[in-house]
């Protein structure tokens, strides 16, 4: 039986090398485990600072695992988390071939204006934080074949991260109650996602809440400026080449992305 850093390394060396040659791996969760969150966010960590010493640069995070039927088929009873790069952020356009598995859900982005670093962090301290919201995107895929994901999985391969797209309105807190928000996502104009801000934890806000206080005790709080998706308000759905998709969030307005055809 490996020991945990051996088996750390193994994990990760097996997400880098489906990520840089395009093809799915196996699950992780024979090396670390199905549910051993200190190892999968060890393996996680790992990723994040390869990517940063290849030059990418960390602009937030994002959150998963938000709704409760979720969390039953994984057999958790928390979110999760991963790392948001500046490479991640696209322009409404995904080249063709850039994802391996990719799926698209909609989603309350929040922006922070100040830290989230000390104090009790508690509802009325990460209201104040937030500078603004927007709707949002996340592509998320994964580097694990067939999505056959365990929460062990999942955390260590960055929270299924991929990319995200942020829509063009900023709304303050006071405009509009993330929770009261309702969601349509269409393909290629046929309805194919609907949820509401309840949805994510029961507020998008107490999952931004929860992950504030999650990162500030891993040693690594959240900062002014950064971006965090804070969870699906709907089913995701699988995409392909060819795809459109376009949410409409009320009180945020609309969000779109195009997934470019194979050449």
């Amino acid at each position: 039986m490996p020991t945990q850093t051996s088996a750390v390394d193994q994990a990760a060396e097996r997400l880098l090398d489906a990520a840089a040659t395009g093809t799915p791996c196996a699950p992780v969760r024979d090396l670390i485990g199905p549910d051993d969150v200190d190892a999968a966010y060890a393996v996680q960590r790992r990723l994040a600072a390869h990517r940063v010493e290849a030059g990418a640069r960390v602009v937030g995070r994002k959150i998963g695992l938000t709704n409760p039927a979720v969390q039953a088929q994984l057999g958790v009873d928390s979110p999760d988390f991963g790392v948001l790069f500046d490479d991640m952020a696209v322009d409404g356009v995904v080249p063709a071939g850039r994802l391996l598995q990719p799926k698209v859900e909609a989603e309350v982005a929040f922006v922070l204006g100040t830290d989230l670093a000390d104090g009790d962090l508690d509802d009325a301290q990460v209201r104040a934080a937030v500078d603004h919201q927007r709707a949002a995107l996340e592509i998320v895929d994964s580097r694990i074949a067939g999505w056959d994901i365990t929460f062990g999985d999942t955390v260590a391969d960055n929270g299924s991260s991929g990319l995200y797209v942020l829509g063009p309105e900023q709304v303050g807190l006071d405009q509009v109650r993330p929770v009261d928000v309702a969601m349509t996502l269409d393909r290629g104009g046929e309805q194919v996602s609907t949820g509401t801000g309840k949805a994510c934890l029961g507020d998008p806000l107490a999952a931004l809440a929860w992950l504030a206080r999650t990162a500030r005790d891993l040693g690594d709080p959240l900062r002014a400026g950064e971006v965090v998706l804070s969870g699906a308000l709907g089913p995701m759905v699988a995409a392909a080449p060819g795809d459109r998709f376009t949410a409409s969030l009320t009180g945020l307005g609309d969000v779109a992305v195009r997934f470019e055809e194979e050449k």
